[in-house]
């Protein structure tokens, strides 16, 4: 069987189509909840929990879809206001391209601080719309016209916001400050904040001095229940003329602390191992691993060697570990050879800002799961 023309139904890629989204029922509920009475919601989790799946899933329910325009602006990788605006002016065009044409006009009306232009598409040779981020002269003009133009939107706006925590990281001062006075003059809008640095996003909501204090509902979003998970991997091989060992999806649901984008990854390698009519084991998923990690082998060899001496040191002890809640003890020191307390914390600090090395109540982690067994095997 086939979904919507795709062969393997263990999706990564970012969109996800309904018939091959997992659970979330309760998550997907408690959001159309809050957007429905007019709530803003900060969604967090560790990165690849599946923040961005659900946001997308909760744009294809039936309520959200006709009663609002949706938006999603994924800002992880802006480094100042003019590239935010950017990314925020493209993501509310390319979504109202797939609208009536009215919808459109109305926001290049509305939005008349842009430099939009035109070119020639290759293909079909007609005029089309370019916006490039050169396209923002004035970044504070086109957000007040950004956000005007949500206001007078034709249908009610929810707009989410991917990895918000990284506006604290822009050259400018003052961007939360900003940004929150010109939302609160949005009440046709609701808004989502998702963010992965939880202990970062965490302050910026519920810290009495920052402006964006008690101004949405805090949602922690979790691992899919192993055994929701397992009975949806199950269905998935069996409509398809495949079937699946419980043992199999339970390794590797234990593996990857039940992490949704490297079980998907993982069942998607031991999908497309499995011929039809035979049966998915749990001696598969070593080779599974294995394709996954060769296929990664050339960037993590170039990640690791970019890194100084004592960095690749600390990086090969957690993987070896898994979990660390000290790195300063003098056990863990000891165990790796490690030079001393404040070299470790050195190595630390550049680990976590180039965002290698992770933390959480369970303790240090390396933050890309498959990196960390790519170490564990190579080192």
């Amino acid at each position: 069987m086939t979904y919507n023309n795709i062969n393997n139904p263990f999706v990564v890629s970012r969109s996800i189509p309904e018939a091959l989204f997992c659970g979330r029922e309760e998550e997907t509920a408690f959001l159309i909840r809050q957007v429905r009475n007019g709530r803003n919601v900060v969604l967090v989790s560790p990165r690849r929990m599946g923040k961005t799946g659900l946001i997308g899933h909760l744009f294809q329910q039936e309520e959200i879809r006709e009663r609002y325009f949706v938006f999603f602006v994924d800002i992880y990788a802006a480094t100042s206001l003019q590239e935010m605006c950017y990314v925020f002016a493209k993501a509310v065009f390319e979504q109202l391209k797939s609208t009536q044409e009215r919808h459109l006009e109305q926001f290049f009306q509305m939005i008349k601080s842009l430099r939009i232009g035109f070119k020639m598409d290759s293909i079909t040779g007609e005029p089309k719309l370019e916006l490039g981020i050169g396209a923002v002269a004035d970044p504070v003009l086109t957000l007040e016209e950004i956000f005007r133009y949500l206001e007078s939107a034709q249908k009610p706006c929810l707009v989410a916001f991917g990895e918000f925590q990284q506006i604290g990281e822009f050259r400018e001062k003052r961007v939360e400050a900003m940004l929150r006075s010109m939302i609160q003059q949005c009440p046709n809008t609701t808004f989502l904040f998702s963010g992965s640095k939880q202990h970062t996003i965490s302050q910026m909501f519920h810290t009495k001095a920052r402006p964006f204090y008690q101004s949405a509902q805090l949602m922690d979003l979790g691992p899919i229940p192993e055994d929701v998970y397992a009975d949806f991997a199950t269905r998935m091989f069996a409509d398809c003329g495949k079937r699946l060992e419980h043992e199999a999806v339970e390794q590797v649901y234990a593996d990857y602390c039940g992490t949704t984008w490297y079980l998907q990854m993982m069942m998607n390698e031991l999908f497309s191992l499995t011929s039809p009519g035979a049966v998915c084991s749990r001696d598969m998923l070593p080779m599974a691993e294995r394709n996954i990690l060769d296929v990664q082998d050339g960037s993590y060899r170039m990640q690791i060697n970019m890194l100084s001496p004592r960095q690749k040191q600390l990086i090969q002890a957690i993987a070896r570990e898994g979990s660390v809640k000290s790195l300063m003890s003098g056990a863990f020191i000891k165990n790796h050879s490690l030079d001393s307390a404040s070299s470790v914390q050195s190595a630390l600090k550049g680990l976590e800002n180039k965002e290698i090395v992770s933390s959480s109540d369970a303790g240090y982690q390396i933050g890309d799961l498959f990196f960390g067994r790519w170490l564990k095997l190579n080192y």
